[in-house]
């Protein structure tokens, strides 16, 4: 569609709109603003949140800051983006932020300088990155079969598929780490090639007398969502995915091959985690087993604060970014009012709640 007939059509509904709320009497006007409120509850107490951080610290929306929104936001992109598609099938994934663990810990290990002391494979030279890539895209796409292989043919409920494999991966992971003598210690060390390609930065900018960067990995994020972009709305695959996610049976009866499509799913989920694992283990660059941890709870939350319905078959990868860019923000916000830590994690479950009680309640009223 031409991006100026886009704009026409939107300025078009929103004069729709305007025009179908004045001709509302008195009480259907309070039900609207009432829905309203309440359908963007989360979205209003984050507005709120932002300005009051702002008033309290003015340095929350300087440039450096917005930059390390940015760029932590960017690193948490693709797994949102792979745990997104499980979601429209009515699903989750409780393994991603293992697997994001392992094929961080996979890369840290085949990327270790060759003068490192402590080098886990002292034998072995650094890799080229390409190879490194596809061998975590393989790691990452080899659970993901896995779970979308017993989520499909045993019709198994994805909460505990992927609570096994979240386990199996963990236990996988704690035996990588101690092979070759490592035995647990933290994987880092590494090339400085790899952490040019990765964290390095081609484009800086003048900002406040500093010299701020922006990573690389942001540009891989941004090229991840692009792709991601296309097959869920260009590509047989894509369509397929929502059809399943909507409705199983009336897909299969349209001709679609609903095993093939959840398998895929779950694959392309996993790749996606293996390609955070690979930004992680040079962001962080010190690896350890407790890498990716929880990273599901923030990608799941992001998700559904983006309007990716667990009742399947609705989302959007731009809702996506929005909703991993809002949750971010929060995350930052709250260090710069100096909330505890522990603190932090209650705030963190009660987002997770409310945005999915907020998404039910959509549903129900549809319904």
């Amino acid at each position: 569609m031409n991006p100026g007939k886009a704009i026409q059509n939107k300025i078009n509904g929103v004069k729709q709109n305007f025009a179908d709320y004045k001709k509302l009497d008195s009480r259907d006007k309070k039900t609207y603003w009432k829905e309203f409120f309440l359908n963007n509850a989360l979205y209003i107490l984050l507005i709120v949140a932002i300005i009051y951080t702002y008033i309290q610290n003015s340095n929350f929306l300087s440039a450096a800051s917005i930059v390390n929104i940015i760029s932590l936001s960017a690193a948490n992109l693709p797994i949102a983006c792979g745990i997104a598609g499980c979601i429209v099938l009515t699903g989750t994934d409780l393994s991603a932020g293992r697997v994001v663990g392992l094929t961080a810990c996979i890369t840290a290990s085949l990327m270790q300088s060759v003068s490192y002391a402590t080098k886990m494979f002292p034998n072995l030279p650094v890799l080229p990155i390409p190879l490194v890539i596809l061998i975590v895209l393989l790691v990452g796409g080899i659970v993901g079969w896995v779970n979308g292989f017993f989520v499909a043919k045993f019709q198994l409920h994805p909460f505990i598929v992927t609570l096994a494999t979240q386990l199996i991966v963990y236990g996988l992971l704690l035996m990588y780490i101690m092979i070759n003598g490592n035995n647990g210690q933290p994987l880092s060390g590494l090339d400085q090639h790899f952490n040019d390609v990765v964290k390095g930065s081609v484009i800086s900018f003048n900002a406040g007398g500093a010299r701020i960067a922006i990573p690389n990995y942001v540009w891989l994020a941004a090229l991840i969502v692009i792709i991601m972009w296309f097959v869920w709305n260009k590509t047989t695959f894509g369509k397929n995915m929502f059809a399943v996610g909507s409705n199983p049976e009336a897909a299969k009866v349209s001709g679609v091959n609903v095993m093939r499509t959840t398998i895929l799913v779950h694959t392309l989920a996993g790749a996606m985690y293996g390609l955070t694992g690979f930004i992680e283990s040079s962001r962080i660059g010190s690896n350890t087993a407790n890498t990716g941890l929880n990273y599901e709870c923030d990608a799941i939350a992001a998700c559904v604060i983006g309007g990716v319905s667990f009742v399947g078959g609705t989302g959007k990868i731009s809702g996506v970014v929005l909703g991993v860019f809002l949750l971010r923000i929060i995350f930052v916000a709250l260090n710069f009012l100096s909330i505890n830590m522990n603190m932090q994690y209650v705030i963190k479950g009660l987002i997770i709640l409310v945005a999915c009680a907020i998404d039910m309640r959509k549903y129900l009223v549809r319904k």
